[in-house]
């Protein structure tokens, strides 16, 4: 029983590792930047530690809709949809 809790405990504390985080001020500016290029501006942004890549939500862009993107490392749009 010992050893099934300390595989759970491993297994959710591997998972903590890998979840969103903040993105920093260095990050908001190069993505504020990407997004102004975009025609957007504002949104929730973080990074996502799995997949690498940083996700922008709920940004208000020229027409005046909602959008999400997606960014690689590098700033470059590799997503970009509706928000629901």
């Amino acid at each position: 029983m010992t050893r099934i809790l300390l595989a759970l405990a491993f297994i959710f504390a591997a998972g903590a590792a890998l979840a969103d985080r903040p993105v920093t001020p260095e990050e908001r500016a190069k993505l504020d930047k990407a997004l102004a290029a975009a025609g957007c501006k504002g949104g929730e942004m973080e990074f996502d530690s799995k997949d690498k890549k940083f996700e922008v939500d709920k940004t208000t862009c020229a027409d005046g809709k909602l959008w999400e993107y997606d960014f690689d490392s590098s700033y470059k749009v590799i997503k970009k949809e509706l928000e629901d």
